[in-house]
């Protein structure tokens, strides 16, 4: 029998005579890895420190909901095409999330579906009425715009530039890319 949230996450083993007790599945970890159990896929960039103050809250939060699978964008190892292709550049340049369907949301809707996610829908209700939709999106707009800035971090196309130089290096230092 599996019990939780209705993802399995609970497991009880009954046997005649004895007490019954849950099983933790753990096969899932913190959520960088293991199978595809999750509702949605959180894209972030790791190198931002106010966006990992959210990704942390979301991670705490989801320790109890084990829907997310973050994926950092700034890692070597990121891959677009684990990723539904968006590439680094498009995904730096607003908030993405994929949702166990594939299906890609971005900027006000990616925040929404996170946040249903950990049993915090009720913050971004409002913005599925559309007039308030595009209010929030306006707002968000200007904070992606400028977020690297606002952070202390140069434009996106000097972190472009300095990212592709890092690759080359890695590249030629070695006869083989790392990347």
């Amino acid at each position: 029998m599996l019990l939780g949230s209705g993802f399995g996450y609970y497991s009880m083993r009954a046997v005649h005579g004895a007490s019954v007790e849950p099983v933790v599945n753990e096969k899932r970890g913190d959520g960088e890895e293991g199978s595809h159990d999750w509702k949605v896929k959180m894209l972030y960039d790791g190198d931002c420190p106010l966006c990992m103050r959210e990704v942390n809250m979301l991670r705490e939060r989801d320790k109890q909901y084990r829907a997310i699978k973050f994926v950092d964008i700034s890692s070597e190892e990121y891959l677009p095409e684990d990723n539904q292709g968006l590439d680094y550049k498009t995904a730096m340049g607003r908030i993405h999330a994929i949702l166990s369907d594939g299906t890609v949301v971005r900027d006000v809707e990616a925040f929404r579906k996170l946040y249903e996610a950990v049993g915090l829908g009720w913050i971004y209700a409002i913005t599925k009425y559309k007039p308030i939709a595009t209010i929030a999106n306006a707002v968000y707009g200007v904070w992606a715009k400028y977020r690297l800035q606002i952070t202390g971090r140069p434009p996106l196309e000097e972190v472009l530039e300095l990212r592709r130089k890092n690759k080359e290096d890695a590249c030629n230092d070695k006869n083989t890319c790392k990347m």
